[in-house]
């Protein structure tokens, strides 16, 4: 083979190994995760009662359910425990990997949910205005990350070094690894009520009567859960082969 040969071997591959690098912020890493997923959690908890919810900070029904869940886990904050966990739908949703890692990057330096209401109300923005420029229809999302990690009075440095880094992919990893061990249907968001699935309606009412119930039930108090809906208001992920 000759030299000339060899080195137009070299830049192709030098060429993939670029575009690989540009691409992996907004991808899943496929490495295997040693980590049990995230325990961001809001509450005191004092009834036993936990609410988890698996979501995606681009889909759109995760947007329209994030103020009506904000509202419900405020009122019930000494009784419930919440946790957010993602499950980013990469092949439906762009830039959905790449808005987990700012969360978890933000996280990584104490400042998880105050970058997950950025992410999430800056998406709403987006759907009430599709002329609004968002990190949701962005092709390098990173920029609009970077300046919410300043507002927040981050390092953008060391928020950039934690973005880029496996510790938040890990921990993302971690929490859809958990998702698929439910046997639940890849859709988001998807709620779980003390290890129970449970779909409510996009309202604070319907969430609020499905955690009445289970603290009622928990305080041996007669109290009938509401049925689940339909699940209409779902964004499902294309089948995994």
């Amino acid at each position: 083979m000759s030299k000339r040969l060899w080195i137009i071997i070299a830049l192709l591959a030098l060429g993939l190994g670029i575009v690989y690098k540009v691409q992996s912020g907004n991808s899943t890493n496929n490495s295997s995760s040693s980590t049990s997923g995230t325990k961001h959690i809001q509450g005191l908890g004092s009834s036993g009662v936990t609410l988890i919810e698996y979501g995606d900070y681009q889909c759109p029904y995760c947007a329209e359910y994030y103020p009506f869940v904000k509202e419900v886990v405020a009122k019930y904050n000494d009784k419930i425990s919440f946790q957010f966990k993602n499950y980013p739908l990469a092949q439906v949703h762009q830039n959905a990997f790449a808005a987990a890692r700012a969360a978890e990057a933000a996280g990584l330096m104490g400042k998880f949910w105050e970058m997950h209401d950025l992410l999430y109300e800056q998406n709403i923005a987006q759907i009430n205005n599709k002329k609004t420029p968002s990190w949701v229809t962005a092709s390098n999302p990173q920029t609009y990350f970077d300046a919410y990690a300043k507002s927040l009075g981050l390092d953008v440095a060391k928020f950039d070094s934690n973005f880029s880094g496996s510790q938040a992919n890990d921990l993302i990893n971690g929490d859809i690894n958990q998702f698929n061990k439910t046997g639940a249907q890849e859709a988001t968001p998807t709620f779980f009520l003390d290890g129970k699935q449970i779909q409510p309606k996009a309202s604070a009412e319907s969430i609020d009567a499905f955690i009445k119930a289970e603290i009622d039930k928990k305080q041996g108090k007669n109290s009938t859960a509401p049925a689940s809906s339909s699940g209409g208001n779902q964004s499902v992920q294309p089948t995994k082969k």
